[in-house]
């Protein structure tokens, strides 16, 4: 089972999602995407909470008031931090996330430290955990499923725009054919049979000269 949530801090409303538990936390972990940011309550047990990125966002600059609201969020989903103020929640892009064999169930690790950010949050906010509850949605998903149909999507995605890259430079590469045809051929009509008869002197009568005395 997993749980959805909606922040409507900014619009439209971001998508926030958390397993039910540790195992579960496990398929989250396996099937996230690329846009997702985690969130966890740092040196303390928590639920593993997942922010779905719009695009164009970039996960270390993310509006304030979000970043609250899933750090609010982890707080509340776990036992001691929630009991706790002044709970330190840190949080990372999913793709930095690292797993190996000998970790525990819903246990991880960082590719790079240096990719993970932590905030404070002094108390435990009831309005705002409150607002994001009242979202609450549960459903039972098929994660690898839906990570697989996503990936597919982004082949397309990627596909029609190498496609359509291909097709401006055919166009530019045209374009600048026709340019450089018109530039090396720019006097060719100066240079007709007739224009050059016109302009010989070896045609004229022999009074031609006349005209400038």
């Amino acid at each position: 089972m997993v749980y959805y949530f909606s922040s409507n801090t900014v619009s439209p409303a971001a998508f926030i999602y958390v397993g039910k538990d540790k195992v579960e936390n496990e398929d989250l972990i396996k099937f996230g995407w690329e846009e997702d940011v985690w969130f966890h309550v740092d040196n303390l047990s928590s639920a593993h909470i997942y922010l779905r990125m719009r695009d164009g966002e970039e996960w270390d600059k993310l509006p304030e008031k979000l970043v609250q609201d899933c750090a609010q969020l982890t707080k509340a989903n776990s036992i001691e931090g929630n009991k706790k103020e002044n709970v330190s929640v840190i949080y990372t892009p999913w793709s930095n996330l690292k797993k190996d064999g000998s970790m525990a169930v819903g246990q991880v690790g960082f590719k790079d430290q240096k990719k993970v950010k932590r905030v404070l949050v002094p108390t435990r906010e009831n309005p705002i955990v409150n607002r994001l509850n009242k979202t609450k949605v549960e459903k039972f998903p098929d994660l690898r499923e839906e990570k697989e149909a996503r990936l597919k999507a982004l082949r397309w995605k990627d596909r029609a725009a190498q496609q359509e890259r291909k097709k401006e430079e055919l166009r530019v590469a045209k374009e600048r054919q026709e340019l450089a045809w018109r530039r090396d051929h720019a006097y060719d009509d100066l240079f007709t049979e007739d224009n050059m008869e016109e302009t010989s002197n070896q045609n004229r009568d022999a009074d031609f000269l006349d005209d400038f005395m």
